[in-house]
């Protein structure tokens, strides 16, 4: 990654727990109707990428504390079309520890977070297929090229910011590979501004009730920490991959939405 100041950015990265490679780079207040955010701007394979730390702030932001709707925004008001987000998931299906699930469907379970920009309108925008097919052919392209493996499932967002129980484990495990707290409302917002997201999990655990250890925060910071190279790898080439014009169908996803 290069050290640059731009001011249209052709693509986003929304990173997680332990995604600490932003700091280097310059920084840019963007003001939201929902809040400021403070997003840091580089270059990657010749194209203009802002990253959005969603923890940041002068503590560790808590899942449910995200302003998730300033986030998508400032992404929007910078030029960016294009998001990609990096999760800390649990795995459900026995993934093992370090391994990379590209997201293809989720389940909502969170209760208290904003989950639209139309309050005061009818909106009814269509989630049959919520992660971009374009930009998921190219995480594919470069996994390939990297020979590394990986899997697709679907990802069950709870609230947080505690773990979830056994019992809740053993519900959400038949509707869903992986877990975490953070993919929803980000996705549905950015098909809200009919943006072009995808997410790449690592799983970093497995879900509680599934090993007889107790779970931690550390090991999730841990694994993180361990993969954090090989995962601005696999986001490079990805960028390097998108096509300069879009056409999956995110650019159109308000049509026919409006009542």
């Amino acid at each position: 990654m290069e050290k640059n100041t731009i001011k249209k950015m052709d693509v986003a990265i929304l990173g997680g727990v332990g995604f600490n490679s932003y700091k280097e780079f310059k920084s840019r207040a963007v003001s939201t109707p929902y809040g400021k955010v403070t997003v840091y701007l580089t270059q990657i394979r010749g194209k203009n990428v802002a990253i959005v730390p969603r923890h940041a702030g002068k503590n560790h932001t808590p899942p449910h504390k995200i302003n998730y709707r300033a986030n998508i925004w400032a992404v929007k008001a910078l030029g960016a079309e294009r998001i990609i987000s990096t999760n800390s998931v649990g795995s459900m299906k026995g993934h093992p520890v370090g391994s990379f699930v590209l997201l293809d469907d989720f389940i909502d379970f969170t209760r208290s977070r904003p989950l639209t920009f139309y309050d005061e309108t009818t909106i009814h925008i269509d989630l049959t297929e919520p992660y971009c097919s374009e930009i998921k052919t190219c995480f594919t392209q470069a996994f390939e090229k990297r020979g590394l493996s990986y899997s697709e499932g679907i990802y069950a967002c709870t609230e947080g910011p505690r773990f979830e129980t056994r019992a809740e484990i053993r519900l959400l495990s038949q509707f869903a590979d992986v877990v975490g707290m953070t993919g929803f409302p980000e996705v549905a917002l950015a098909k809200e501004l009919e943006l072009c997201y995808a997410a790449l999990a690592l799983v970093t655990n497995q879900a509680c009730g599934m090993s007889p250890e107790k779970l931690t925060a550390d090991e999730v910071t841990e694994v993180v920490g361990k993969r954090e190279a090989q995962i601005l790898e696999i986001l490079e080439d990805t960028i390097e991959n998108l096509p300069e014009i879009r056409k999956c169908k995110c650019c159109s996803a308000k049509l026919g939405a409006s009542l």
